[in-house]
Formats: structure tokens, C-alpha cells, sequence
């Protein structure tokens, strides 16, 4: 198992007809599944200045996962060290990571639809505040897989979700730190105006 999670991201300005495509672009359908999460803290919120998430997930199955920032940086993508695993019981570890210490600090969902690709893994991810693909495998593959689906690298995204919410709250004077569908039902959001503030640009 590589321990290390090699991807990028770029926004869908229309997901529905980027999706029909990818068929045709030899693209493999897989999976759909609505994503509710749960980030964890410690009692002394240290995991988030240390640039950990410990994170629940429930969806199609239910994952624990714990990510960190790899032993090296890259410019071109978004690394971490990632350990995942799946288990029976959503509420069971839920009830278990408070037990232990660990408490919720914010919830997160999303629609994601998952493809092979190139020797990649493609999730198209519907965001209550916006569309986007991440291209997730080896860094020559992921830059191919880029360029045959008709991205430009300087437009790729290395921030995750929850730093593309964390921006968007703050420009847009958010009142709440949960990313949920309901809560963005009348939060009007045109990411074209901010797109400039997550595009890693040319390297």
C-alpha cells in the first residue's frame, strides 16, 4: 500500500457535461456515493495546526482516515500521507474516537462520483459551494490524465476542501464552519471570482 495520496484538482464549471464525456474518453465509471464527514480534534485542537485530519466518513462504506503532510513537499501537487481504513460501524466509531479523547469539529459533505482513468483514479466532486475533478495517482500518469481531459496545469487546485471553504468564509463573511448542502441552499457562491486564490500557476 502506498501510504503517500498524490493528486490535484481543477474546477468543473459544468459537471453534468463533463461527466457525460468521459465515457468517450475511455474513462471507467465505478462508484457514486453521497459523502457525509465528520473532522476530529484532540482535546488540545492540535491536529489541525499540525496539519493532521483525522477524519469519520460514511457513504457507500465507512472510512476512518488519517492524513498528514508527507516527508517532502511538491510544487506540482497536492501530497499527504494518508492511512485509511474500512470499517462495519459508523456510530460504533464514532462513539469510540470520543471515548478516547477525540471530539467533532466540523462536518463536511459532498457528492462524489469515482472513474478509472489513464492509470488514475477520477473523483468528480460535487461541493455544496461549487464542482471539481481530482486526478489522484502516480505524478506522470496524473499529468497526462490532465492533459488528454483538455486541463491546463496552471490551472490546478493543491488546496483541499476544507482550505477552499476556509478562503471562501472569510470573502464571503460565512457564518457558519459546517459544509453542508442545506446550509449553502441560499448562499450565493461564483467561484470564477476566487478561482485566482487556488490555482497553483505554472511550475
Amino acid at each position: 500500500m502506498n501510504p503517500l495520496e498524490i493528486e490535484v484538482k481543477f474546477h468543473l464549471k459544468d459537471v453534468e457535461s463533463f461527466q457525460r464525456r468521459l465515457p468517450s474518453c475511455g474513462a471507467e465509471f465505478k462508484t457514486f456515493a453521497n459523502e457525509t464527514n465528520i473532522r476530529y480534534e484532540d482535546q488540545e485542537k492540535s491536529l489541525r495546526p499540525r496539519k493532521i485530519l483525522l477524519r469519520l466518513r460514511q457513504a457507500d462504506s465507512v472510512t476512518l482516515t488519517y492524513k498528514s503532510k508527507p516527508p517532502e513537499s511538491d510544487p506540482d501537487f497536492k501530497v499527504h500521507h494518508e492511512v485509511e481504513v474500512t470499517l462495519s460501524d459508523f456510530e460504533a466509531m464514532r462513539q469510540i474516537l470520543e471515548y478516547i479523547g477525540f471530539h467533532p469539529v466540523q462536518i463536511y459533505e459532498k457528492k462524489r462520483a469515482t472513474w478509472r482513468f489513464s492509470n488514475t483514479l477520477l473523483c468528480v466532486d460535487q461541493m455544496p459551494y461549487g464542482n471539481f475533478i481530482e486526478i489522484e495517482g502516480a505524478p506522470d500518469n496524473i499529468r497526462q490524465a490532465a492533459r488528454d481531459l483538455g486541463f491546463e496545469w496552471k490551472d490546478r487546485i493543491l488546496f483541499n476542501y476544507l482550505e477552499i471553504f476556509e478562503t471562501l468564509k472569510k470573502h464571503l463573511g460565512l457564518p457558519f464552519s459546517d459544509v453542508t448542502f442545506a446550509l449553502f441552499k441560499n448562499v450565493s457562491v461564483d467561484l470564477n471570482q476566487y478561482l485566482h486564490l487556488f490555482k497553483a500557476g505554472d511550475a
